[in-house]
């Protein structure tokens, strides 16, 4: 049996989430922030969490990205992907809605229905989802935007589901855990990273790209985050398709961490969606090692 952080209270779309990835036997507890749920895991609490990291339509979820390149290091071992629904709750029997409770995601893609239909209602924001539907259970406000699996957990009742303003948004949650090992290859991998570039500087991001590129290793996810430190200093989140065994994403990693501050490994771990990185024949792992051979060879005299 494993103990699983998430993103609570219990009814959020990370516990959906997290469901569909463990069993029966496994202990899943929630938590009332990202920083709380992967502080749990630092602190040998629980052996994962699971945290929302990307959304189709809202983009990343920045605390998490900023948590995962600092502090002490965890590492990402997988990742689930959800679709997003939105529902409209309250108690039985609720009169006029003037004040909404959400979280700012939520409310972000449900916009159009909420100008549409409570123009002169308040919008209060929330830790999370589920957070707005407890605070609906005991009377705080007048209804919440929520998973509709929260309705059935607090006893409220839904008004109207399907409320998002576009269809088919999904979200990107990552398991994290301490480092240890690897997951092993599947072929179907992401890898995972945080790039400290040092005081900006002009072409900082190409030096950064230029290391995939030449390596036939796409990139399906950057995002540029400040340090903390002081203005201008910025790293970025970087996911690479392959995993850290490939040659040329190992290779693209060792070229990184020469023209970087630091490189933060994130881990490498089965992609959600199964899609196979996109390669050239050049970029193979058989022309890599054909290369180091060749080098191998001329320096012992054996090629020229």
């Amino acid at each position: 049996m494993s103990t699983f952080a998430y993103l609570g209270p219990v009814g959020t779309f990370t516990e959906a989430a997290l469901r569909a990835i463990t069993s029966a036997q496994d202990s899943l507890i929630p938590y009332a922030n990202v920083t709380a749920a992967l502080d749990s895991v630092r602190g040998g609490v629980n052996s994962h969490a699971l945290v929302p990291i990307e959304n189709s339509v809202e983009g990343v979820v920045a605390r998490t990205l900023d948590e995962l390149a600092s502090g002490e290091p965890l590492i990402i071992t997988g990742e689930v992907t959800l679709p997003v629904t939105f529902a409209l709750m309250a108690k039985l029997g609720v009169g006029p809605i003037r004040r909404i409770a959400t979280h700012p995601h939520a409310e972000a893609q449900c916009r159009a229905y909420i100008a549409r239909n409570f123009p002169d209602s308040e919008i209060i924001s929330t830790a999370s989802t589920a957070a707005a539907a407890e605070a609906i259970s005991r009377g705080e406000f007048d209804a919440a935007i929520a998973a509709p699996i929260a309705a059935a957990h607090y006893g409220l009742e839904i008004l109207e589901e399907d409320i998002g303003d576009n269809d088919g948004a999904v979200t990107r949650f990552v398991l994290v855990s301490k480092p240890g090992s690897i997951p092993a290859p599947t072929g179907h991998d992401r890898t995972s990273l945080a790039a400290f570039i040092g005081p900006d500087h002009a072409g900082a991001l190409l030096e950064v790209l230029t290391e995939f590129s030449v390596r036939g290793v796409n990139l399906t996810f950057i995002q540029s985050r400040p340090t903390g430190r002081e203005l201008g200093h910025y790293h970025f989140i970087i996911d690479a398709e392959g995993h850290i065994a490939d040659a040329r994403v190992g290779d693209a990693l060792t070229g990184l961490r020469r023209v970087c501050e630091n490189v933060r490994f994130l881990g490498s771990y089965p992609r959600a969606d199964k899609v196979l990185p996109t390669s050239a024949e050049r970029s193979s792992d058989a022309s890599f090692q054909e290369s180091t051979q060749w080098l191998r060879d001329v320096r012992e005299g054996r090629a020229i």
